[in-house]
Formats: structure tokens, C-alpha cells, sequence
């Protein structure tokens, strides 16, 4: 099989890196981001970062390289010089949905809000069970007021409210419409919830899923960790067969 065969998306938390107690205390391997733009190249451009943080995050933690990114589940989005953003002022129930939210849970310890402009996260990984459990109702309950336009995600210690049209499935078949990806076969490695329903799409498209960590999934194959996932990539941006069959099975 080619190397240009496959386009490569590649969930971010719980995936390329392993998941912090704190969204901003993530740490990338320093061989990470050059090993990236090596298989990019021998990709033919076809590598993207599919992820519920925001361009200009996944930017500052993979500086100083610079790749093609899905963020906020699709809201943004950058293919080479291309850029479609959150604007400011888009979404104004939600803004108001943010400041009810930062009320409700600012007494509760440990209990973080992440505000991603076009979406909120609320985590709760070093909180205590009270409080994550009331966390998890607040943000259930703003989420039921805003409507059908907007969805609330779970995923690991944490749950976030973003547009209801904003998946990475539809994230990564847009990128599938346009060069240097057209024509290629998905190959998508994620860690949760939110990636579970991209496998959905990935496997429906003729895709190749890998699911990393435990829990059910509906994933092709199955790696244990992020530190498996690196030295899959660190393999094959050093010239080791690009085959994705070769993985272990889910």
C-alpha cells in the first residue's frame, strides 16, 4: 500500500499526548511535533490534528511546527493558508449560557471552566465527587436551555456544550474534500466519546478507526496508551511501513 493511500487524523488529548489533571499542563514530548512534520511529508501534506481545543492551543503546544487542524470539533478549521474561524459575536445565547454557567459552579472547588470562545468546557478530573456530580448538572442544565442549536458532549472527567453541528466526523470529512486528502482513505487514531462517533464516520467512509485506551469501542484496531500511539508515528516518520493493518486488533 502507497503512502499516499491513507489521510492521517489524529485526535490530541488522550491520543498524541496523555491527559493532564489541568487542560494547560500537558506536556509534548519534545521528538513529537518534528516527528509529525516528517511523516506529514512522507504523507504528501495529508495529516491533521482533529481536537476539541482551539487552533491557536494545539498551535502553541506543537510550536514551533504548524499543521492543518479541526478544532473545536470542527468549528475552526485550517488547511495550509486557509482559515475558518469562531467569530466573535456568533454565538450570543451561548456567551450568555457561559456566564450562567461560571455563576453556578464558582463555588465549587477544584470544578474548571474552559472557555473556548464557540464552545464551553466544564472539567471536574480534581474535584471532589460532590462537586463533580453538581457540576455535571449545571452544565446539563444550561446546555437543556440553549436549545436544538447547540449539544452537550461527555468525555473523561469532563462535558462541554458547542454547536450542534460541530463533530469531528464532519471535521474530517471536510478535510477528505480538498487537496492533498481528496481521494484518500481516512485513518483516524481517538481516545473517547467525542472520537467514538468520528469512528462512526471514518468506518462508514471505508476509514480505518483506531481506538487508544480501554472501554467499548466500534474501532478497527486498538492501541493501549498515547505512548503506543507515539511510537507508532515516531515508527513510520522514520521509514517503517506505513500499514495500519499491522495494528492490534480492538
Amino acid at each position: 500500500m502507497t503512502d499516499t493511500a491513507f489521510a492521517l487524523f489524529l485526535d490530541f488529548d488522550g491520543t498524541l499526548v496523555d491527559i493532564a489533571p489541568r487542560p494547560d499542563a500537558v506536556r509534548v514530548p519534545p521528538a513529537l511535533p518534528p516527528a509529525l512534520t516528517r511523516l506529514r511529508a512522507r504523507l504528501g501534506g495529508a495529516l491533521a490534528v482533529i481536537t476539541g481545543r482551539p487552533i491557536a492551543v494545539i498551535d502553541g503546544f506543537l510550536a514551533p511546527e504548524r499543521f492543518d487542524v479541526g478544532g473545536l470539533h470542527g468549528v475552526e478549521q485550517r488547511l495550509g493558508d486557509r482559515v475558518v474561524g469562531c467569530e466573535p459575536g456568533a454565538h450570543p445565547a451561548l456567551r450568555a449560557g457561559v456566564g450562567v454557567l461560571r455563576q453556578a459552579v464558582a463555588g465549587l472547588d477544584a470544578v474548571l471552566i474552559e472557555d473556548k470562545g464557540c464552545s464551553v468546557a466544564v472539567h471536574w478530573r480534581l474535584a471532589a465527587p460532590a462537586d463533580a456530580v453538581r457540576a455535571r448538572d449545571e452544565i446539563e442544565r444550561v446546555a437543556a436551555g440553549l436549545g436544538s442549536a447547540y449539544r452537550l458532549q461527555h468525555g473523561k472527567a469532563v462535558a462541554e456544550i458547542l454547536p450542534a453541528d460541530a463533530t469531528k466526523g464532519h471535521a474530517i470529512r471536510s478535510f477528505l474534500q480538498a487537496p492533498p486528502y481528496a481521494g484518500r482513505r481516512a485513518l483516524f487514531f481517538g481516545d473517547d466519546l467525542t472520537d467514538e462517533k468520528a469512528f462512526a464516520a471514518v468506518n462508514r467512509d471505508g476509514g480505518v478507526s483506531v481506538r487508544v485506551g480501554a472501554g467499548d469501542t466500534i474501532a478497527h484496531h486498538r492501541l493501549d496508551a498515547p505512548d503506543d500511539v507515539r511510537r507508532v508515528l515516531l515508527a513510520w516518520a522514520g521509514g517503517a511501513a506505513l500499514d495500519p493493518g499491522g495494528l492490534p486488533p480492538a
